[in-house]
């Protein structure tokens, strides 16, 4: 029999991956839940209904990560690019800036966990900085540019993906570094978008700033482990990574873009 308690206790673990900073280890509560939710199969489906009930979707639960969820469509929690976008300062046209802010992210992620096996390793620890990002798009940009120039030659144009035909060229022609008056990045530039966008992940607990070096440092969590095996899955990661614009510097886990040479 399910009682109040139980409803109580699932609604609480929800409420635990609500928010992002919080893990298990730091409290006796959440790792009971956690622990409770691995044991108990009636919990387990009782914790996913009351997510279901708010628009959420729980993607894993254990000790390292704690509860991970992510908002369906239409959910009052889904955090649209749209509205991420506008945020910004970027002016390009609305659907060519959401790609241009969806090409960092991808990138970011990429850049984190390269290989499969990264994604599987639940003890790997990628390093993402804000310049390593930059050089990876930029590259991507290059190789992307080349490609239609050669089909354009050939008389084959690229005009499936006009929309990112467009965000490819606009990134490219977006300066890299210009500061402010106050000395700050300016957000009209590609580092002033990759340093929003690793802050925003740092935010929602998916990385952790580990430095200032190269624009601001990070380290991946296992939080966005899980995150990233869910967009994994997206055909748009497959295609970033089959440009090879990414390599592994060392096995330790802090990797390189490619083409970088500020590294």
């Amino acid at each position: 029999m399910t009682t109040n308690g139980d409803v109580e206790s699932a609604a609480r673990l929800v409420s635990f991956g609500m928010r992002p900073k919080q893990l298990p280890s730091r409290d006796v509560v959440y790792g009971d839940l956690v622990r409770r939710y691995g044991e108990d199969r009636a919990f387990k489906q009782l914790t996913h209904a009351v997510a279901a009930g708010l628009g959420l979707m729980v993607l894993e639960v254990n000790l390292q990560a704690g509860a991970v969820l992510a908002a369906t469509d239409e959910s009052v929690f889904e955090i649209k690019m749209d509205s991420y976008a506008r945020q910004s300062k970027i002016r390009e046209r609305r659907e060519t800036e959401k790609v241009l802010h969806g090409l960092v992210h991808l990138a970011t992620a990429a850049l984190g966990y390269p290989r499969p096996d990264d994604l599987a390793n639940d003890t790997y620890i990628g390093r993402v900085s804000v310049e390593q990002v930059d050089a990876m798009v930029r590259e991507a940009c290059r190789i992307l540019d080349e490609r239609a120039a050669e089909a354009e030659a050939n008389n084959d144009p690229l005009a499936d993906a006009p929309e990112l035909e467009q965000a490819w060229r606009a990134y490219a022609r977006r300066p890299a570094a210009a500061a402010t008056k106050d000395g700050r990045l300016s957000s009209d530039t590609t580092r002033g978008m990759v340093a929003r966008a690793l802050r925003f992940l740092a935010d929602q607990g998916f990385l952790v700033q580990v430095s200032g070096e190269q624009g601001g440092t990070y380290r991946t969590t296992p939080r966005y482990q899980v995150q990233v095996r869910e967009l994994a899955a997206d055909a748009a990661f497959d295609d970033l990574l089959e440009l090879n614009v990414v390599s592994v510097a060392n096995g330790g886990g802090t990797l390189r873009a490619a083409a970088s040479d500020t590294l």
